[in-house]
């Protein structure tokens, strides 16, 4: 990618840098530059160090390092999804495949893996995954192997590299930051919050040392990061190193910009999911975070920074204990043991709120 290519994200790149925050979350449309921005930033970083990296990424060129071979010889009988070589390949012996299978695990899998390593040097890495449907026998070479779908696929992958991230040997070379940039594309709601988890987690374990940069094009997951960062029950620990931005383009330019500027910027996106849920008798636990967030977007445009305020405001009865209880369905651990379906007294509580709002602001959604 050339340097004429990434010019006009050279700006919020230097930006972050600049940053005394080790925690920078990053919304932006589908289009505006964030892959792009990743990469101005990895530049950036390598000039600023003598021409070497100083941290990791995942983004759609980690991505593109796997693709499929679907024996199409022999009917797929040897379908399997093979590894691009790539610096990265030295670490692939030091993967722990059972971290691998714990992030993965998360996501209740209905396959298993193998990991083929290269017959004649370990040391060349991964050569492929082979999958297989779970069954009762503890043997691959017994079961047929499958294709799996492009959503499990980008889990897979993720997973992966979730495991990679931590290989110190890789890690330790390069412990400057993580840049994450959207790892929920083509994923449904419920993964997507799994994966909101898995970064919250990854955050836990190396805010304090390494600046860790997310971007995504997800309301939801931008909302759900968002929310836990601010309220959550570490909040008062990832604060001082916390910075959330928009990245928005005008014409060729593109600008980072604080939502704590413009705090109704999303807030519409976030009722046209909520409201399509609704509508559809789609609600799941993760809407509640959703719709948490919306309340805090009102609170603070209304000045006040208390979702009690808006409930009362509303017509709620007990505002004081309905935000208690959303405050509980809005915590990670929720979207992690929970079955995701809710029981019929909270998608009654979720109804009310969200006709009052609705009622009292009437917002224009479309």
């Amino acid at each position: 990618m050339s340097n004429d290519t990434l010019a006009d994200l050279e700006v919020p790149a230097q930006a972050i840098y600049a940053l005394d925050k080790n925690i920078v979350l990053v919304y932006a449309f589908n289009g505006t530059g964030k892959t792009r921005l990743s990469v101005a930033y990895k530049n950036l970083t390598k000039a600023q160090n003598g021409g070497n990296h100083v941290g990791v990424y995942f983004n759609a060129y980690s991505e593109d390092l796997f693709y499929w071979d679907n024996d199409d010889e022999n009917d797929g009988e040897n379908i399997r999804l093979m590894v691009r070589r790539s610096t990265l390949n030295q670490y692939h012996s030091l993967l722990d495949e059972t971290v691998l299978r714990d992030k993965l695990s998360l996501y209740k899998p209905k396959y298993d893996f193998e990991l083929i390593f290269n017959d004649k040097d370990v040391a060349l890495g991964i050569e492929f995954i082979r999958f297989f449907l779970k069954t009762e026998s503890e043997s691959a070479e017994e079961n047929s192997v499958i294709k799996i779908s492009r959503g499990e696929e980008r889990i897979f992958i993720w997973c992966f590299f979730l495991a990679l991230f931590e290989v110190e040997g890789w890690t330790g070379q390069q412990s400057g930051h993580f840049f994450i940039d959207d790892p929920v594309s083509s994923l449904d709601d419920h993964n997507i919050f799994v994966t909101a988890a898995s970064l919250m987690n990854l955050i836990d374990n190396h805010f304090e040392n390494r600046k860790i940069i997310i971007t995504t094009h997800h309301i939801g997951l931008f909302a759900i990061l968002a929310d836990w960062l601010n309220k959550g029950e570490k909040s008062s620990s990832y604060k001082k190193q916390l910075k959330i931005h928009i990245l928005k383009r005008e014409g060729n330019v593109a600008n980072l910009l604080s939502p704590e500027k413009d705090v109704f910027l999303y807030h519409l996106e976030l009722l046209q999911i909520v409201r399509s849920a609704v509508d559809n008798n789609e609600l799941y636990a993760y809407h509640f975070a959703l719709l948490r967030q919306i309340l805090e977007n009102v609170s603070s445009f209304l000045g006040v920074g208390r979702i009690s305020f808006v409930l009362e405001q509303i017509g709620i009865t007990d505002p004081d204990e309905v935000a208690r209880i959303l405050n509980t369905l809005s915590h990670k651990s929720v979207f992690r043991y929970e079955a995701k379906e809710l029981v019929e007294d909270n998608v009654k509580l979720f109804n009310e709120i969200f006709s009052a709002l609705m009622g009292k602001y009437n917002f224009v959604i479309h």
